[in-house]
């Protein structure tokens, strides 16, 4: 048997079916991710440029972006490398780095989430008094807190996954994953399993808060035709990404947990995959399509770029 001390590398399986066409998927996913880093920052920036943007929605909205970006960085350099790769392995310190980052990115979009919740609260069942509520202070503090949760909780986790004595170093997914590591223990792991459990209720009350901010919501716009419109155009991209991030999220736990080695590898690796790939790109197209102020901005900024290169192009002749 390994022990602990002697395992400076994991070894990451689900990518021996890649081999034959790995160019093929290594074009693809770059492109993918390059299509995640345009959306994302497009979104960014355009808020950031836009002053008429700078309200608590369209902050906590960039702070979703900027999250998601960080999220995938975690990820996709990672895999990249490994796609061209003949060895696909990680090391130690590498490995819980990797865990540290894609799982602190995924608590935090849950309370980003819950905060936007939040916010679109205030601002519906509480018209009068949202400037006074969603002041630039407490908005810098809500989203300090949407960061420290996740950190600190991850950190904790970590902790606990990394005094463990370990018995082997063969991680059956395609990155590393904090209950991938656990199941190598040949220790107790008792405490990691009570632990994982307080992480998983303090973001079930999350899920919660959100839905009793829903009832509170779709109770008020029940009678008000102008509360209506706020929830159509604001309440329903909310929506959409959540229910997107929950079931990205609850596939991959599956996988994690239940999943079979009788599934095709395509299949695993897509259960893998799944929230890092659609939540990151789908949440700045939904949100960018369906916010007024934002679809707006964008296409402003699109049609002078055009008047300018038509400029450019008559004064060159």
């Amino acid at each position: 048997m390994e022990n602990s001390s002697l395992i400076v590398m994991f070894t990451l399986s689900g990518l021996n079916e890649t081999k034959e066409n790995k160019y093929v998927y290594f074009s693809l996913t770059l492109l993918g991710y390059f299509s995640i880093i345009f959306v994302n920052v497009t979104l960014m920036v355009t808020i950031l440029l836009e002053r008429t943007l700078h309200e608590p929605m369209y902050i906590f909205l960039c702070n979703l972006s900027f999250n998601g970006l960080y999220g995938t960085a975690g990820f996709y350099p990672k895999f990249l490398a490994d796609i061209l790769s003949d060895t696909h392995v990680i090391s130690y310190a590498g490995c819980f780095s990797q865990v540290f980052v894609i799982y602190s990115s995924v608590l935090c979009d849950f309370s980003t989430l819950t905060v936007m919740a939040y916010d679109r609260y205030v601002a519906i069942c509480r018209p009068l008094d949202y400037h006074s509520i969603m002041t630039n202070k407490n908005v810098g503090k809500l989203i300090l807190l949407s960061w420290l949760l996740p950190l600190s909780c991850i950190s904790g986790l970590i902790s606990l996954s990394a005094r463990l004595p370990l018995c082997g170093s063969h991680i059956e997914k395609l990155y590393c994953e904090n209950w991938s590591i656990v199941r190598l223990s040949c220790g107790p792991t008792t405490l990691n399993n009570v632990y994982g459990y307080f992480v998983i209720l303090v973001f079930m009350g999350h899920v919660f808060f959100i839905l009793y901010s829903y009832m509170k919501l779709i109770i008020t716009c029940r009678t008000s035709s102008k509360g209506r419109g706020k929830f159509m155009q604001t309440c329903v991209p909310h929506l959409f990404t959540l229910i997107n991030f929950t079931i990205a999220l609850l596939f991959d736990t599956m996988y994690s947990r239940y999943g079979s080695k009788d599934f095709p590898q395509s299949l695993r690796n897509f259960l893998a995959l799944e929230f890092l790939l659609i939540p990151p790109l789908f949440n700045p197209l939904v949100y960018g399509l369906k916010l007024t102020h934002i679809r707006t901005r964008m296409m402003r900024t699109l049609c002078k770029k055009h008047r300018d290169a038509v400029h450019e192009g008559s004064g060159g002749k």
